[in-house]
């Protein structure tokens, strides 16, 4: 199942928490965006250990990869999408990934009402 959540409070927490709360919001995101289009590799937990090992570059795929699960999860459940893979990635490439995870949320809070609703 997955969780709807506010992006402003999502955004809040982050500041306020000085990024640990967005820690956990990436790691959301990515178990969310797996379990929405069965990708069982694709894990919150993995993706964060691949970031600090990397020293950040996994993050910059990540981006990328969340857009494309994000597109093929909504075209599973019949939700008319654009593939934002690379606009995810050229925000990332310029430091604005929050942006990303607010685009991310919310698709996920529209999959998350269209499945709710059925």
């Amino acid at each position: 199942m997955i969780k709807e959540r506010n992006i402003a409070v999502s955004i809040i927490l982050s500041i306020v928490t000085c990024g640990i709360y967005g820690i956990y919001w990436y790691i959301t995101l990515t178990d969310d965006a797996s379990r929405a289009n069965d990708d069982p590799n694709f894990t919150g937990v993995k993706s964060f250990l691949l970031t600090l090992v990397t020293c950040g570059i996994y993050s910059i795929y990540w981006n990328y990869k969340i857009g494309k699960e994000m597109y093929e999860a909504n075209q599973k459940h019949g939700i008319a999408a654009d593939d934002k893979s690379v606009l995810y990635l050229i925000l990332s490439i310029f430091g604005l990934s929050i942006i990303t995870y607010c685009l991310v949320q919310n698709e996920l809070n529209t999959l998350a009402n269209k499945l709710n609703a059925n």
